[in-house]
């Protein structure tokens, strides 16, 4: 079922969207060669509990931690375990949720660790720009397949893939709800987009093949080739007008 939101419920997300960008903001100084997962997780804990919030993620669907960190080939779900160190060169990308006062916003962005070359500058780029021209494009009335087309198309204009086995989602009293959000589709198709939905949007975009995999730990998505991947993420409303970004 798909569920607008209230300028009620609406101003409760913007208040979870809140914690989850300082949170974004913070790690962002943290991400350095050296520094262990675990850390990441540390930081997510102590400013959803400091702001008087809880981690989506934890213990969802039995999810070991409060956020998720992926490096490199790692599309997705990265457990942050103390083992993973980041090194020089990393692609790391930090995808946080936060439900506060019943309601959740979710969010990922992707950080360069250091010097990396061209290619892997713009594959970031283009995943980030991506993510901002998909809310500008997205109007009511449309339809998920004319969004994912959007994005889609973008993502080839450089040679890049999209992942098309796990997506974007709509999002507001439960973590995901109706309707799914593909980064892929078909002009005309899917299901209607309406005025006051509450979605998360997140190109997962690879500089390879679109082709992926989960890890022996039943959670890490990693890309079959080897090649790296970006996530960009925000949690909006649809407006008749300017969409409005509720993680910032």
């Amino acid at each position: 079922m798909i569920i607008p939101k209230t300028e009620a419920e609406i101003k409760k997300m913007k208040k979870s969207g809140k914690i989850v960008a300082e949170f974004l903001e913070k790690v962002e100084k943290l991400i350095k060669p050296g520094i262990s997962a675990d850390k990441i997780d540390a930081l997510a804990w102590e400013i959803t509990r400091k702001r008087g919030g809880h981690p989506s993620f934890y213990k969802y669907q039995n999810y070991p931690a409060s956020v998720c960190v992926s490096i490199n080939k790692e599309v997705i779900h990265g457990i942050p375990y103390k083992e993973k160190v980041i090194k020089e060169g990393d692609l790391v990308s930090v995808d946080f949720g936060v439900i506060y006062d019943g309601y959740h916003a979710d969010a990922a962005k992707t950080f360069i660790v250091g010097d990396v070359d061209e290619k892997t500058k713009l594959l970031v780029e283009v995943t980030e720009k991506i993510l901002y021209e998909a809310i500008n494009y997205l109007k009511p009335n449309m339809r998920t397949g004319d969004l994912g087309s959007f994005i889609e198309n973008y993502a080839k204009q450089y040679g890049f893939s999209v992942v098309k086995e796990f997506c974007g989602h709509g999002i507001g009293r439960k973590l995901h709800e109706d309707p799914p959000i593909l980064n892929y589709g078909v002009e005309g198709k899917g299901v209607k987009i309406i005025e006051n939905l509450t979605i998360c949007i997140e190109p997962m975009i690879c500089a390879g093949s679109s082709d992926v995999q989960i890890l022996e730990d039943g959670w890490t998505v990693v890309t079959k080739d080897g090649s790296l991947s970006a996530h960009f993420e925000h949690t909006i409303v649809v407006r008749n007008g300017e969409n409005e970004i509720l993680t910032i």
